[in-house]
C-alpha cells in the first residue's frame, strides 16, 4: 500500500452557516473526485479522534478549555471577529483533523504507507497557539509535527504550505525552533497579512515566497525551483508534512492566483522527491483551503495522483 487517505463522517458537521466559503460542501468535492477507479488503488480508513493531549503540542491550555466550553450545543458560536464559527458538530470535527494527521504521522514512520492525504474540514493552518484565526480552530498540520516528535522521536520537521493565504499559524508555532520547518507559496499583500520574504524564523528555519496576484504556474515553478526547494533540501526534514490548499487554483473566488492542477501535481511530485532523498518517502498531506468546487476537486486529485506515483 503505498497512499492512504483519512476521513469522516463528523467532519462535514461542522457548519459554520449559509452562504460560509469553509462549507460541507468542499469536502463532498474532494471525497466525489477521489472516489472514482482513477483512485482504486488508495486505501480508506476513518480518522480517528484526535485527544486534548495532542492538541496542547501546538494550543495553549486556556485556548483549548475555551473552544471546549464555547462549542455550542446548537446554533452558532464564533471563536474570533467573525469568519471561525463553531457549529454543535465542530468540536468532533476539528478533533477528527488531528487524529488523522497524527495517526497519519503513525503510519508513514511505521512504514505502513508510504504517504497519507487527510480529507477532512476545517483547515487549520490559520490557528495560533491562543486563538482562532480565518476558518481555522486547531492547526492539525502543525500538532502532527510536534505528535511526530514526542511520540516517535523524530527530530526534524518540515511544513510546506502551497495554500493562497500565509499560514500564520503554523510559522509563529515553528519560528523559535530550528529544528522545525516552514515553506510556504501564497499570494502576498493579502490576508492574513503575513508572510514576506524577510519572515525567516530564528535560524532561518522560515521560509516564505510571496507572489503577486496574478501569478501563474511558470513564475510559482521557477519560485519554487530556485527558492524553496533548495532550503528544504538543505534542512533534511526526516518527515514532510504539506498544507494543501488548493484555493491558489485559477478557479478561486478568494484567491488571485492562477495555479493549475498541472502545478499541484508537479509540487507535489517535487515535494516526493525531497522527501526520499531525506525523509524516506515519508510524507503526509493535510487538507486546507479551497473555495471553488471544481478547482478544490480538480485539484485535489492531481495531488492525490502525484501522491500514488501517477
Amino acid at each position: 500500500m503505498s497512499t492512504l487517505i483519512y476521513t469522516h463522517e463528523a467532519c462535514f458537521n461542522h457548519k459554520p452557516g449559509p452562504h460560509h466559503p469553509e462549507s460541507p460542501e468542499r469536502l463532498e468535492a474532494v471525497l466525489a473526485a477521489l472516489k472514482t477507479p482513477d483512485f482504486a488503488d488508495v486505501a480508506w480508513r476513518d480518522a480517528p479522534l484526535g485527544t486534548f493531549e495532542q492538541v496542547l503540542h501546538v494550543h495553549t491550555p486556556g485556548y483549548v478549555e475555551e473552544v471546549k466550553s464555547l462549542a455550542p450545543a446548537q446554533g452558532y458560536q464564533l471563536l474570533d471577529a467573525g469568519d471561525t464559527i463553531m457549529s454543535s458538530g465542530t468540536l468532533e470535527a476539528v478533533l477528527r483533523c488531528v487524529g488523522a494527521a497524527c495517526a497519519g504521522v503513525d503510519d508513514v514512520v511505521k512504514r505502513e504507507v508510504k504517504n497519507v492525504f487527510c480529507a477532512t474540514r476545517p483547515c487549520g493552518h490559520h490557528a495560533e497557539a491562543d486563538h482562532a484565526m480565518g476558518f481555522c480552530v486547531f492547526n492539525q498540520a502543525a500538532i502532527a509535527a510536534l505528535h511526530a516528535r514526542k511520540q516517535h522521536g523524530l527530530q526534524r520537521v518540515a511544513v510546506v504550505d502551497f495554500d493562497v493565504h500565509h499560514g500564520n499559524g503554523t510559522q509563529n508555532s515553528f519560528w523559535d525552533d530550528p529544528d522545525l520547518f516552514y515553506g510556504s507559496c501564497h499570494q502576498g499583500n493579502f490576508y492574513p497579512g503575513t508572510g514576506a520574504k524577510q519572515e525567516t524564523g530564528v535560524a532561518g528555519n522560515i521560509v516564505n515566497v510571496p507572489f503577486a496576484r496574478g501569478t501563474g504556474s511558470a513564475a510559482f515553478r521557477a519560485a519554487m525551483t530556485d527558492h524553496l526547494l533548495p532550503a528544504l533540501r538543505s534542512f533534511a526534514p526526516e518527515l514532510l508534512i504539506i498544507s494543501a490548499g488548493f484555493d491558489a487554483h485559477h478557479l478561486d473566488p478568494l484567491g488571485g492566483l492562477q495555479f493549475t492542477d498541472e502545478d499541484y501535481h508537479w509540487i507535489t511530485r517535487e515535494l516526493m522527491k525531497v522527501a526520499d532523498e531525506t525523509a524516506q518517502g515519508r510524507v503526509v498531506s493535510v487538507l486546507e483551503g479551497g473555495y471553488s468546487l471544481e478547482g478544490l476537486a480538480s485539484g485535489t486529485a492531481a495531488h492525490v495522483r502525484a501522491l500514488m506515483g501517477r
